[in-house]
């Protein structure tokens, strides 16, 4: 069980509800990161009092110190801050929750310290799932899932063998356009993307669920996560929400999780695995759930979705690329600068143009990633002659 805690993303939206599961459970939060908005995350270091915070932009993270002088509170700033808090001593347990590959770095290097990870960053799998899973088993570091799905998952996998695994099922809410065509999706507006039917998110996500990008990315995790083929990982719409995923074995039996669509509850056992600790969150009552039901996903209307397991089958930088392309067009799209079917034309369009490396290390995913994003964005000038802003390939989303 985690008993110190490192946050990276505190003020983002999974950031915030662990901080309500330390509030429910005894884990002292030690750490506390955030990209830019110093105010909330002030107010989260005088109501923990962590050993240290980071603040990723640097002229943000010395106005926090000059806010925090009078407290003991560490207080540091950018990418070395960042990994300085990630790898800060009295750490067992790093969550790392911000958006974008800028977990990427951090991630690993929380690994080669030695702590354990509590993933809710997609796109550090995504990117470079080989090179981080192989640095988890060479410092012997457990990589416990935060995501519903993958939570979901680990719980059905464990007491069981993997030889006698037929199949990984991830469900997916199928999001606020499940059943649209492609016509339906030329005219959706960025409050109806982030108005998703089951699940409260950051807006980053949302917006990757709306498209479906974010089962795709969490096909590719599931690869990397539970060194399974590609192709014993399949995706079903189940719109309720309540089973959060299944595992199929070979002798036909199924097992399911299911539970309330609430974060908090993966976070904590995250938190707390293999124990599992009482808490006041969501049940489901099945009296008025009523019907379960479960169709395949439109992957014609839906492209997201088999663009990543294209980039799954493709490996190498090609996963890197999808990301960073993705990343950019999304917030392309939350700026209203370009149409919601857009994201998926300029993602579409960079995969294309890539020229694959098939074993790349770190440094190369890093740069592969800036000339993605690079690429993104001069396609969206010469389609959409647009204003554009500086886009920063280390973030962790609005926070």
């Amino acid at each position: 069980m985690t008993k110190n805690l490192v946050i990276l993303g505190s003020t983002g939206s999974i950031g915030t509800q662990a901080l309500d599961v330390c509030d429910n459970i005894n884990v002292r939060v030690l750490g506390l990161a955030a990209q830019k908005n110093i105010d909330k995350l002030e107010m989260q270091a005088r109501k923990y009092k962590p050993a240290i915070v980071a603040v990723m932009d640097p002229e943000r993270g010395k106005e926090l110190k000059v806010r925090l002088r009078d407290t003991n509170i560490k207080v540091v700033w950018g990418m070395d801050g960042i990994i300085e808090l990630v790898t800060f001593p009295g750490a067992d347990t790093v969550l790392t929750s911000v958006v974008g590959i800028a977990g990427l770095v951090p991630t690993v290097r929380a690994i080669e310290a030695g702590k354990t990870i509590a993933l809710a960053n997609k796109e550090t799998l995504v990117t470079a799932g080989k090179l981080v899973m192989e640095a988890a088993k060479r410092n012997n570091i457990n990589i416990l899932p935060v995501d519903s799905e993958h939570m979901a998952i680990f719980q059905c996998l464990a007491g069981n063998r993997k030889e006698d695994i037929e199949k990984l099922i991830l469900t997916a809410s199928g999001g606020p356009f499940r059943g649209y065509t492609e016509e339906l999706l030329n005219d959706v507006t960025v409050e109806e993307a982030l108005n998703h039917p089951t699940w409260l998110m950051g807006k980053k996500i949302t917006i990757d669920s709306a498209t479906m990008m974010n089962k795709g990315f969490e096909v590719i995790e599931a690869r990397w996560l539970f060194d399974m083929e590609l192709s014993k990982i399949e995706v079903l719409v189940h719109p309720q929400s309540i089973i959060h995923s299944m595992v199929s074995f070979r002798d036909g039996s199924i097992i399911a999780q299911l539970g309330a669509s609430d974060m908090r509850i993966p976070i904590q056992l995250a938190m707390t695995w293999p124990e599992r600790m009482e808490n006041s969150f969501g049940r489901v009552d099945f009296t008025r759930v009523g019907m379960l039901t479960f169709e395949k996903p439109d992957l014609k209307v839906f492209k997201c979705l088999n663009f990543a397991i294209r980039a799954a089958n493709i490996g190498g930088t090609m996963p890197a690329v999808l990301n960073a392309a993705n990343e950019v067009a999304v917030s392309l799209f939350l700026d209203g600068k370009i149409s919601f079917k857009a994201i998926m034309d300029l993602i579409g369009e960079v995969m294309e143009n890539h020229r694959v490396h098939m074993n790349p290390s770190l440094n190369d995913i890093i740069e592969v990633d800036r000339l993605a994003r690079e690429e993104t964005l001069n396609i969206y000038k010469k389609k959409y002659k647009d204003h554009v802003r500086v886009f920063q390939w280390a973030y962790m989303g609005n926070n």
